[in-house]
């Protein structure tokens, strides 16, 4: 039997400046003409995607509540008490799926200790874009978030992480501050294995798109892509 609570809704946002509807469902415009109260990453980018999706939505009518890497759990303690009141809320990341590699899976977690419904939504998830179309293992994988920014530090995990797709056959997938992914493409090529495999995914979705999978001796063979300042996913393997 149904709960009286509103349920959770998770929205995946596009993954750069295109038209929203061009990569995303018609059931989110749908949800997001329902909803009026908000758990969301950043209020100016949520507030302009809102936008986007719907018109004719007045701003004015929605209550928006911060959720991001500062946020300690002592202030998101009352974030769902709309959906106790029976209200639906919705989750939104900067980009991407909401709750992956994104702050919102702590509100999710708060959603199932208080048995409120969670529901996601299908929309584009980089992590995912990245691994269908790199070549590598689909079938046993792991994203591994932030690799060190100590250089040192930095070296060893990528050793760790060529080791683990080595031994394990596992794609290994991670990500960089976009003004770091010149440099860590750089070290890359310089502590891998030649016969390791590297796939580059950046700007997913955009018209830009670049995405490439070669050894790491091909990869030194080749012009370097520019990826400075541009949201970009390593895998190896």
């Amino acid at each position: 039997m149904a709960n009286a609570y509103g349920p959770l809704i998770l929205i995946p946002t596009p993954l750069g400046d295109n038209a929203p509807m061009e990569v995303l469902p018609l059931i989110i415009r749908q949800w997001v003409e329902k909803i009026d109260h908000y758990i969301v990453e950043n209020e100016k980018t949520a507030r302009r995607f809102i936008k986007k999706i719907a018109p004719n939505k007045k701003q004015a009518d929605l209550s928006i509540y911060i959720l991001d890497k500062y946020s300690a759990e002592l202030e998101i303690k009352d974030y769902l008490d709309p959906c106790l009141q029976g209200y639906p809320m919705g989750v939104l990341s900067d980009a991407g799926c909401p709750g992956v590699a994104d702050p919102g899976a702590l509100i999710v977690e708060k959603a199932h200790q208080n048995n409120i419904d969670v529901k996601p939504l299908v929309g584009p998830s980089s992590l995912l874009l990245a691994l269908m179309a790199s070549g590598l293992n689909g079938q046993n994988f792991a994203f591994n978030g932030y690799l060190p920014i100590d250089k040192m530090a930095k070296k060893k995990t990528m050793l760790q992480l060529e080791q683990r797709a080595r031994r394990d056959q596992q794609a290994q997938l991670f990500i960089e501050t976009p003004y770091r992914n010149q440099v860590l493409f750089e070290q890359l090529c310089k502590v891998l294995n030649n016969e390791t495999r590297l796939t580059v995914a950046c700007n997913l979705t955009l018209p830009e798109e670049y995405i490439k999978t070669q050894s790491i001796v091909d990869w030194k063979k080749s012009k370097a892509p520019d990826l400075h300042k541009k949201p970009t996913l390593f895998i190896l393997q």
